[in-house]
């Protein structure tokens, strides 16, 4: 597979508890594309935006890759090809950006800000999809899956 997402990592971040059905949609169509253009899914493990973002890299043949929180891979969904406990509490967000080529956020939540910020600060390709009002200089705010896709290819490739 070539293009500017094949072998790359993309984390797909967005709120557990809370998520609209809007951004599940969302973040299982993100998840099935960067499947397609063979970007390996990193996110972390859980339920809401994170499991529907593996669904739809998992129904795409893809590899997902689950960074838990706890100490308890059971605490993981099923949809992820792999599953790493971390121990590392909410510390994991840190790890999970830092381990990605590239990060889209799908809606947002208070853990979603904190992987945001980190990946601004740490300069690592950022893209949202229906944040919360943030700052221009933040990253792209795009309008739907394919263009959250397209934008991050985008930027790895350039």
């Amino acid at each position: 597979m070539t293009g500017a997402l094949a072998g790359r990592y993309v984390a797909v971040v967005g709120p557990a508890d809370g998520a609209r059905p809007a951004d599940l949609e969302s973040a299982q169509t993100v998840g099935r594309l960067l499947a397609e253009r063979g970007a390996v899914l990193l996110t972390g493990g859980h339920h809401g935006v994170m499991q529907a973002a593996a669904r739809g890299a998992r129904d795409a043949g893809g590899a997902t890759i689950g960074l838990l929180p706890g100490l308890d891979r059971a605490e993981g969904t099923p949809e992820h090809t792999y599953l790493l406990p971390t121990g590392l509490g909410e510390l994991r967000n840190g790890l999970l950006v830092r381990a990605a080529d590239a990060v889209i956020a799908v809606g947002c939540s208070w853990g979603t800000l904190s992987e945001i910020a980190l990946a601004r600060r740490t300069g690592v390709p950022l893209v949202l999809l229906d944040p919360w009002e943030l700052p221009d200089d933040v990253g792209p705010v795009v309008a739907g899956p394919e263009a959250a896709v397209t934008a991050v290819g985008d930027l790895l490739a350039g």
